[in-house]
This record gives structure tokens, C-alpha cells and sequence, in this order.
């Protein structure tokens, strides 16, 4: 019995082992990329012009900012972003300048692209380059714009309202004292006096006139669906 068990315990391991099916080694085939995804490379830099006039001395947290690119934005022979395409934004934060010191500044974020057909994607945008503006610059990367320094133009208001006041001031002067003492007097007066009223105005506004082109900056990669985009001009 034990040398008719033994055989048939062997050929029931062997058909077992024909059965059972060995691992497979082959890799799983690679997915493959999706020929529809476009993507927006980060630090790519869109020139847009703005849609209307933003100031320090207007201007609000929260408000929002309209623009448009005026050129396309291609990428290995794809237009990403055509000309035409509507980027919305808001003011992040408004400072004007102060009586005695500090500069006026404004900082802004874009946050929508919306393509000429309605489809509209999330960005993180930010403000890289002003070149079309006039006595403003870029304070920092975060995209803060700065008016430029105004201290030749304050010497000068000084000087004026200074001289201004001195002529009132010797004037007067001269009216209640009738001497050429009293004149100086009030024209010394009128010096101090002008030159006060001329420190304590306000600092110059930031101000981007409306069509002003400035230059946006792409924070991250931003997906695009080429099938909800716009079909290219032939």
C-alpha cells in the first residue's frame, strides 16, 4: 500500500505545479501622458494691459483688477495663451505715501485666465515687470510696485512754498512793524511756515493709467485642457 500512495502523491504534486501559474516578471506597460493636458510652465511671463486706471489713493483691499494679454503665449509651436485672453485679479494690499516719509506702494495678484470662448482656469499669478508705467518700480519677487523716490521734487516744493511764505511773511511783517527789521522778521516767519506746510503734504500716488502693459509671472505649473480651449486661427 505504502509503494501505491507514494506515486500518486507525486504526480498529484506535479500536475499541481503545472497548474498553478508562475509570477509574472513582465513591468506594467507605462501610462501614457494625455495628449489633451497642456501645461503653463512655471515662471512663464505673460504681457497683459490693464483695463482701467488703479491708484494708492483710490485703490482698496480686495478690489478686484482687470486685464488682457495683448500677445500670445506659445510653447513648443502651442498656442497657450492667445492674445485676447481676459486675466482677472485683486489688490492684495495698498499703502500711500506718508507727510514726512514712506512711498506710496500697491500689491496685486492675478488669479483667472478667461479664454475668448468662456473657459476660464485658476492661476497664481504676480506682477514681474511694470515697463509701460512712469516713475514706478518693482519693490520686491512678490510683486509689490513702489512710486519712485520724490526728494528732488519735495526740495523743490519746499523751496517754493518757502519763498512763498516769505513774501507773505516779510509783508506782514513789514505792515506791523514798518522797519526793515520787522520785514526780515516775517520773512524768516513765512520761510518756516512755507516749508512746514510744504513737509507735511502727502507723498505722490502710485498710479497705472488704464492700457499701461505690465508683465505677469506664472507662480506654478497651471493644467490646461486643450479640448475646452479655443480651436487655433488658421
Amino acid at each position: 500500500m505504502r509503494f501505491v500512495v507514494a506515486p500518486l502523491l507525486l504526480l498529484s504534486l506535479a500536475a499541481f505545479g503545472q497548474a498553478a501559474p508562475s509570477p509574472s516578471t513582465a513591468a506594467a506597460p507605462p501610462k501614457t501622458a494625455d495628449p489633451n493636458l497642456l501645461v503653463i510652465p512655471v515662471g512663464t511671463k505673460v504681457p497683459i494691459a490693464l483695463k482701467h486706471a488703479i491708484s494708492t489713493k483710490s485703490a482698496r483691499e480686495g478690489d478686484a483688477v482687470y486685464a488682457e494679454t495683448n500677445f500670445p503665449v506659445v510653447l513648443n509651436e502651442r498656442v497657450l495663451i492667445p492674445a485676447g485672453t481676459y486675466v482677472q485679479g485683486k489688490i492684495m494690499r495698498v499703502q500711500r505715501a506718508g507727510r514726512i516719509k514712506g512711498r506710496s506702494e500697491m500689491l496685486m495678484h492675478f488669479t483667472t485666465l478667461i479664454y475668448p470662448n468662456g473657459y476660464t482656469v485658476l492661476l497664481p499669478g504676480a506682477l514681474d515687470n511694470v515697463p509701460g508705467a512712469e516713475n514706478t518700480k518693482m519693490k520686491d519677487a512678490e510683486g509689490t510696485i513702489q512710486q519712485d523716490s520724490q526728494k528732488g521734487k519735495d526740495a523743490g516744493k519746499i523751496a517754493t512754498a518757502a519763498g512763498e511764505g516769505a513774501e507773505g511773511g516779510a509783508i506782514v511783517g513789514a505792515v506791523a512793524s514798518r522797519s526793515t527789521g520787522g520785514t526780515l522778521a516775517g520773512a524768516g516767519a513765512g520761510a518756516v511756515l512755507g516749508a512746514a506746510i510744504a513737509m507735511l503734504s502727502r507723498g505722490a500716488d502710485a498710479r497705472l493709467e488704464a492700457g499701461t502693459t505690465v508683465e505677469m509671472v506664472i507662480q506654478r505649473d497651471v493644467t490646461l485642457d486643450a479640448r475646452r480651449m479655443p480651436a487655433p486661427v488658421r
